[in-house]
């Protein structure tokens, strides 16, 4: 008798048509997996095995457009979800009016697994726990048409003490990787951990996800340099890793990121569904993406009605070379380029999600951009050496440590929200620097007709030091800019095209921005989880709710008096 391991996740829902979607499952056994909705839609699907786990990603249709409706899970026609006694309203699947006449989009990024409930959190509360328990508590409020997940959605390299325990029961900790994660089967525990979260579980089962990963779904600055790469591969337990990391984000996240016509022309997905065992085939597949990056794109695009998102792999696709350097390969850089002008004025809003902010505080941007040229040389061996130790300790790998991919990157974006078919906005979503914050670029001659922002949001559930969160004000501080030009001028590193200020922010806590895009308006909301105590409506026990931080409309004029920087 089959049973349910791990989900629903309820992952694509078409906006084009409104009438169909995609749940995953992981089952205990083979099985044939079955979504039957309370209106009548229904989608089967038989499972596929990777490394003795069975998984099926399960097509639903027959929806019908601008509609809710609850939906149960089926193994071997065996109803397995909902759980008896959950706890929690039923799972449904709501599909857009079409056409549709606007969508809500909350993001975040870097999220450790929540403690089991009783023990102490040292973090703080969970985003999208609290966002959960809000949703099931309040079945009138408004909720989020699509989550984005913007990275670290586990962290292989920052286990957690039950995890540690788990993993020491199964091999010597002594031994490198130690307490990281090695292989797939430990790969599936983080997973397990994260997401079979009640909240969370609930949460991710009702409310569509897109993912794309950063460094800590495999290791922390992974691909920061050419050195670094190299010296990783000399290390006996890298291969591993890199190959059961890149299995697993296939399974668990890249998969439900696709379409259905995008996965009936997947030949990978194909052959492995046709398999009696794919995990060969994955296994081939992820050590070529290794090797040769520019043989497979994480990227995808998304349109939602008027609104177009391009989710950009910003870690697995990299040009390390130093006299080359580059956040994206060629074909990558066409591809989103390509993706970012198709159908001029079909689209009112574009969002480009990359895990790594475009738009850093000045300071810290001016100090990567300074580190790549001495790594690249400019000041010549011994600040070369100087420079790539300090780019690792310091984390120096955003895209400003790629001076050339900031400027292309910056051009699209003025050429994009240029003309007269320009968007109302462009905005650029990001996580990984653990605080929140708005900022707008101030172009040399003519502006974009869009008002184009830097939307940055993290973490969902992590934390940052106090020293760190100074360095990250006194990074948007007058005196902050003026080191900064000075590192700048040192390096030989020439300025960027464009200054930018912050407007909003910085905001630090476990956290999740929403965008509420409505025709060519748009507007913004930063909600944080805060710890409350009994009778301060979080139930007779405590616990935590969202409180709103910031919340702005973003179509109209900027306020200068607003830059706070």
């Amino acid at each position: 008798m089959a049973g349910l391991r791990l989900g629903p996740l309820l992952r694509f829902v078409d906006w084009e048509t409104g009438g169909s979607a995609t749940v995953w499952v992981e089952a205990d056994r083979p099985c044939t997996a079955e979504v039957r909705c309370a209106d009548g839609a229904q989608g089967t699907a038989r499972t596929f095995q990777i490394a003795g786990h069975h998984y099926a990603l399960v097509p639903v249709t027959g929806l019908t457009p601008g509609t809710t409706t609850a939906y149960e899970v089926l193994l071997d026609d065996r109803r397995v979800w909902p759980v008896e006694g959950s706890g929690f309203p039923p799972s449904t699947i709501r599909t857009p009016d079409v056409p549709c006449d606007g969508v809500t989009i909350s993001f975040g990024s870097c999220r450790w697994s929540a403690a089991p409930a009783g023990e102490h959190d040292p973090v703080g509360p969970d985003a999208l726990d609290t966002l959960a328990v809000k949703l099931a508590a309040e079945p009138a409020a408004e909720r989020p048409d699509v989550l984005l997940l913007l990275g670290d959605q586990v962290y292989a390299d920052a286990t957690s003490k039950a995890t540690r325990a788990w993993l020491a029961a199964r091999r010597d900790l002594r031994e490198p990787p130690g307490a990281e994660v090695a292989d797939y089967e430990e790969y599936t525990h983080l997973y397990d951990e994260s997401w079979l979260d009640p909240e969370v579980r609930w949460l991710l089962s009702t409310v569509p996800s897109c993912m794309i990963f950063d460094d800590h779904d495999v290791i922390d600055d992974w691909n920061t340099s050419e050195s670094w790469l190299a010296e990783m591969r000399r290390t006996p337990w890298w291969q591993e890793r890199i190959v059961s990391g890149l299995m697993s984000y296939w399974v668990y996240q890249h998969l439900g990121n696709l379409s259905p016509a995008e996965l009936e022309s997947d030949e990978l997905y194909a052959a492995v569904r046709a398999a009696p065992d794919g995990t060969d085939l994955l296994r081939n597949f992820a050590a070529q993406a290794d090797a040769d990056p520019a043989c497979v794109r994480w990227s995808y695009r998304r349109d939602f009605g008027r609104t177009r998102l391009l989710m950009v792999d910003t870690r697995a696709g990299r040009v390390l070379d130093e006299q080359g350097r580059s956040m994206l390969d060629p074909d990558e850089a066409h591809w989103l380029r390509e993706q970012t002008l198709a159908g001029r004025g079909s689209y009112d809003h574009l969002l480009i999600g990359t895990s790594l902010p475009w738009l850093l505080p000045p300071l810290i941007h001016d100090a990567e951009s300074w580190n790549a040229a001495l790594c690249r040389g400019e000041r010549g061996a011994r600040w070369a050496r100087f420079g790539e130790d300090l780019r690792r300790r310091a984390d120096l790998e955003h895209w400003a440590a790629f001076p050339d991919s900031f400027e292309k990157l910056t051009r699209l974006i003025a050429e994009a929200g240029s003309g007269p078919d320009a968007p109302a906005t462009v905005c650029v979503l990001s996580g990984d620097v653990h605080h929140a914050y708005v900022a707008e670029p101030e172009w040399p001659g003519e502006a974009p007709v869009a008002r184009v922002l830097q939307l940055t949001c993290s973490p969902v559930h992590n934390s940052i030091p106090r020293s760190v969160q100074l360095g990250f004000r006194f990074g948007w501080s007058r005196t902050g800019r003026r080191l900064g030009h000075a590192l700048a001028r040192h390096g030989r590193a020439g300025r960027p095209s464009v200054h930018w200020g912050r407007t909003g922010g910085p905001w630090f806590g476990n956290q999740l921005m929403t965008l509420t895009l409505r025709g060519r308006s748009a507007g913004l909301r930063l909600d944080q989880a805060r710890a409350v105590g009994a009778g301060q409506g979080a139930g007779p026990g405590g616990g935590a709710r969202l409180v709103t931080a910031e919340e702005r409309e973003l179509t109209a004029h900027r306020d200068p008096s607003h830059s706070g920087g």
